[in-house]
C-alpha cells in the first residue's frame, strides 16, 4: 500500500498516511480540523549502484 505525504496548508502539519490508489486524498487536517490539506509531491530516490555507471558503460570512441 502506498505511503503519501501530506501537509496543511493553515497550521503547516506534516503528516503521512497509507492509503490505498482507490482512496480518496485526506482533506481535512488532524490537527486543526481545516480544510487545507494537500498531498505534497517530491522526487523519487534514486541510488545507483555498481563500480562507475559512466566509465564502464559508455561506449568507446
Amino acid at each position: 500500500m502506498p505511503t503519501y505525504h501530506y501537509r496543511c496548508r493553515s497550521c503547516g502539519y506534516d503528516f503521512t498516511e497509507q492509503q490505498s490508489f482507490t482512496d480518496d486524498p485526506i482533506t481535512v487536517c488532524p490537527q486543526c480540523g481545516q480544510e487545507q490539506v494537500r498531498k505534497v509531491y517530491a522526487a523519487p530516490s534514486i541510488e545507483f549502484k555498481g563500480s562507475g555507471f559512466y566509465r564502464t558503460d559508455a561506449s568507446k570512441k
